[in-house]
């Protein structure tokens, strides 16, 4: 805009000094449109031969862990670059990456790396930029965008649970599925003579010793080996809002500050906390965890065990939302199919419903165990009270925890 003003002044004093004949004038025009044309040659060629390097350390993060990333500014020319601005149009909160770049020498880089706190989960775009440059004295800009995009997911808080475990009930004293299994479990089925390429770790020591030839060890299947997570995401049942991202907050410098990071006061951010630390909490314990939800679609995520998984289950509860439709009574009418006897089940709702109860009920006359953790809606916003449910649920010897708003989760889970 000072640059047309500018230009728009040297054409109207040339016109005055070629009508008036004026010396002064003219030579006025000259000097204006020497300052113009300077200018703009500097701006037009500022962004020229000049790289813009992005890496991304990772594609995925944690909430209260960093996203980083290193930028970099390439001169190849052998002309200087005086101004240089750097934009970033990303979604991922308080992740400022541009920067301005006062002058870049011929053959000169710049990079600097840029360390962002994860406060919500979600999947969040890096990118597109904009790079901005000029002339010393602002009268000229030129822009160049770059619409190379990458998607950057943070997976929701998990919690150590070393406390937590299922019903002590559960554990024990179950029916044993007679069934081979070919990977390590905590129940020895028998021995039977090594193959060629097994672990080491599997070699029956006493019987090789005894028979004077390698034994290996043979695994059966846990009674309760499949951990069903069912995720209640019916929009009508949860409560509380989450806290807005503020533009301009004061960004955290992690080698100075340690991050105090709390759930925004909502059913939805503690039902997938619960979610995502249980996920993790039996994968841990070798168990093979599955996920049902309801959110914005229906999700399941067959059981299996492993690091796999557990990126399967965080990726899902990373973006899942509570936007269903269908109550837990329903869901679990639909999903009936999926549980075979042995398996367990845990509920994680903050409903003040009871009719998902009988169905809850049925199951366990099938053979499938339930666990029940229970968000007392009424102290995250306008809702009931949880008491009538916790009253159905010990009516019917459903294992239950509630957890309040501000709870110590893990704390909360471990009460009866």
């Amino acid at each position: 805009m000072i640059g047309r003003i500018l230009a728009a002044a040297a054409l109207a004093a040339t016109v005055a000094a070629l009508t008036t004949g004026s010396t002064l004038l003219l030579r006025s025009a000259y000097v204006l449109w020497g300052v113009v044309l300077i200018a703009w040659a500097i701006s037009a060629l500022s962004l020229r031969s000049l790289d813009v390097v992005r890496e991304t350390r990772s594609k995925r993060g944690e909430v209260g862990g960093y996203a980083e990333e290193h930028l970099a500014l390439r001169n190849r020319s052998w002309l200087p670059k005086l101004w240089l601005e750097l934009h970033d149009e990303g979604m991922l909160p308080d992740h400022r990456v541009g920067r301005v770049v006062s002058s870049l020498g011929p053959g000169q880089s710049r990079g600097w790396t840029v360390r962002t706190l994860c406060r919500r989960r979600g999947s969040f775009t890096l990118g597109p930029m904009a790079l901005v440059g000029g002339d010393p004295l602002g009268l000229f800009e030129s822009r160049r965008e770059l619409p190379a995009t990458a998607t950057f997911v943070v997976y929701p808080l998990t919690l150590p649970l070393r406390g937590v475990d299922l019903p002590s009930g559960y554990l024990s004293g179950g029916q044993v599925i007679r069934r081979r299994a070919e990977f390590t479990t905590t129940n020895v089925r028998g021995v039977r003579p090594y193959e060629p390429g097994e672990a080491l770790s599997r070699v029956h020591w006493p019987t090789t010793a005894r028979r004077g030839q390698l034994f290996s060890k043979e695994f059966e299947l846990d009674p309760i080996a499949d951990v069903w997570l069912l995720l209640d995401m019916e929009r009508a049942v949860h409560t509380g809002e989450l806290e807005a991202d503020e533009d301009g907050a004061t960004p955290v410098v992690p080698w100075i500050e340690t991050p105090e990071l709390t759930l925004d006061p909502c059913t939805e951010e503690y039902a997938v906390t619960i979610a995502a630390s249980l996920g993790r909490h039996f994968l841990d314990a070798g168990k093979s965890v599955g996920l049902v939800t309801y959110g914005q679609r229906r999700v399941v995520v067959r059981p299996d065990r492993g690091e796999r998984q557990l990126h399967k289950l965080l990726e899902t509860l990373a973006v899942v939302r509570a936007a269903g439709r269908e109550p837990l009574a329903q869901v679990l009418s639909t999903e009936s199919t999926e549980l075979t006897r042995q398996t367990t089940l845990v509920v994680i709702t903050p409903t003040t419903s009871l009719r998902w109860i009988e169905g809850l009920r049925a199951l366990g006359q099938r053979g499938v165990r339930a666990w029940v953790v229970l968000l007392d809606a009424s102290t995250f916003g306008t809702a009931a009270p949880a008491t009538p449910v916790i009253a159905a649920l010990g009516a019917y010897s459903i294992p239950a925890r509630v957890v309040h708003l501000g709870d110590d989760i893990a704390s909360a889970l471990q009460r009866a």
